[in-house]
């Protein structure tokens, strides 16, 4: 019997929250339980730190520089042959959705659609829902220093899960299906109810790895983000313990909705495949900096990923792979070949304890940046908003300028910008990436291994194939647009 396939995605989840990694919170302790029952891959990187970029990449197994999204504007553009809801499709599978989209693919795409959900709104039913949404805009994607004046009932997940649910009891029992459940938590703006506000006290938060002097360290875009944000908020990082307790305090809200959706699925009686990721992180308050924006460090690159289900293997995986291995994982499972151009690896051989070619799986890529030079640190251009008044987005001109790439190899983390310098990180002694070693003569060895890795990687994600809104043909191995 075929499997249900089912993706948990959060938004902008930060890796090492959770108590199973190491973290004093018991934040997620079903999560946790998910991934102590299947396989946990600890080292799973996103492929942009943006949503739709990161998103069209699990869906197309391809990197933004293949696919062309690079930015959260562009989802139409996207260049493929053949995406999940394809490959899906093709194996007679039902598709259901329920959450925040931000992709290339709409309501029409699927069978049963819940949405769209945001990070302000959701499709409203009632006064309270109403009252709830026009709340969260008022927060201005801020952090309240309050306890949700709303019921649980009201929040994002709580009705994306309820929407989903309702997807599981109409669902055709007698034909498999993907169930696609999107949060939009825990995004910006950072609110939770009780008893969530108090799970953890803010006095007794951790202590950060690194505060605000070290944008000044890191320069360009960490150190711009950083004066945008106090110009525009005098003082904002001096509430970072109660954005990280609202950040916790949603987590465990997550946990707790994750749970109920499991629940629901049991009754469909069938073998299923459940993969929980994030599409990137949040800086949790590192380097001063709250949401995302700036650079490529491992605090918005690393996302949590678990594969659970029938036969998958109990283990932790420490290769590096990335959002991008989704698509040929799901091929995989479903018994359907890999369309042409994905470029992400199954990684379903690893989740049942297969060894992993080192060829393969010693290194794993990630992007950022729409192309052009890279803005100055003393840069002014016009935005998308203004420089008066509190309101900014930190994914804007200048964070996102030039292109960036990234590549992570055992401790060793490298990134190359188009017009800036070179970056080399030893993440075991500099977890925070603040002593750059990539002039340092003592590395030089190790520098020239990673570019030479990089360059292989680059060549490998060349790729011209077509719009994915035209329907190619593949015949012999030339491209011929359909009629």
């Amino acid at each position: 019997m075929r499997p249900d396939i089912v993706i948990v995605m959060t938004d902008q989840q930060r890796v090492g929250l959770t108590r199973r990694s190491g973290f004093p919170v018991d934040t997620m302790p079903f999560v946790d339980g998910l991934a102590e029952r299947g396989t946990d891959f600890r080292n799973a990187y996103t492929a942009a730190p943006a949503c739709v970029p990161a998103r069209t990449s699990l869906l197309t197994g391809r990197f933004p520089s293949a696919h062309q999204v690079r930015q959260n504007s562009n989802a139409r553009y996207a260049r493929y042959e053949q995406d999940l809801l394809d490959v899906l499709r093709t194996a007679d599978y039902q598709l259901h959705f329920a959450g925040k989209p931000h992709m290339h693919r709409g309501a029409q795409d699927f069978d049963t659609f819940a949405g769209p959900y945001f990070h302000t709104q959701g499709p409203e039913r009632n006064a309270e829902e109403i009252a709830f949404d026009n709340w969260l805009e008022r927060l201005d994607h801020g952090v309240s220093d309050k306890p949700t004046p709303h019921p649980l009932e009201t929040q994002l997940p709580y009705r994306i899960t309820s929407d989903a649910l309702q997807a599981v009891d109409d669902a055709d029992p007698d034909r498999p299906g993907l169930f696609w459940v999107s949060y939009p938590e825990p995004h910006n703006p950072y609110q939770v109810p009780q008893p969530y506000f108090d799970l953890v006290d803010p006095e007794d938060v951790p202590d950060r790895t690194t505060g605000p002097e070290a944008t000044e360290v890191k320069g360009g875009s960490y150190a711009w983000l950083r004066r945008l944000q106090e110009e525009k908020r005098p003082g904002y990082d001096d509430n970072w313990r109660r954005y990280t307790a609202n950040y916790l305090g949603m987590l465990r809200l997550l946990d707790d909705q994750i749970r109920r959706l499991h629940e629901g699925l049991a009754q469909r009686r069938r073998p299923r495949l459940t993969i929980v990721l994030a599409d990137h992180g949040d800086y949790v308050g590192e380097y001063g900096l709250q949401r995302k924006g700036a650079g490529l460090s491992e605090f918005l690159m690393r996302i949590p990923l678990i594969v659970a289900g029938d036969g998958i293997s109990v283990q932790e995986r420490d290769e590096p792979v990335s959002i991008v291995d989704v698509l040929p994982t799901v091929c995989e499972a479903v018994g359907r070949p890999i369309p042409d151009g994905v470029q992400g690896r199954s990684l379903l051989p690893l989740a049942h304890g297969n060894e992993a070619p080192e060829a393969e799986f010693g290194s794993i890529v990630a992007e950022q940046g729409f192309g052009g030079r890279a803005y100055d640190v003393t840069a002014r251009p016009p935005l998308h908003f203004g420089y008066d008044g509190p309101t900014f987005d930190e994914l804007n001109t200048v964070t996102q300028s030039g292109a960036a790439r990234m590549l992570r190899s055992g401790r060793w983390k490298l990134i190359v910008h188009a017009d800036l310098a070179g970056e080399l990180y030893d993440l075991e002694n500099d977890p925070a990436e603040l002593d750059n070693l990539f002039d340092d003569d003592r590395h030089l060895a190790v520098r020239a291994r990673l570019l030479h890795e990089l360059t292989r990687w680059q060549a490998r994600l060349t790729d011209d194939l077509p719009n994915g809104n035209y329907v190619p043909l593949r015949l012999a191995h030339n491209w011929r647009w359909a009629q």
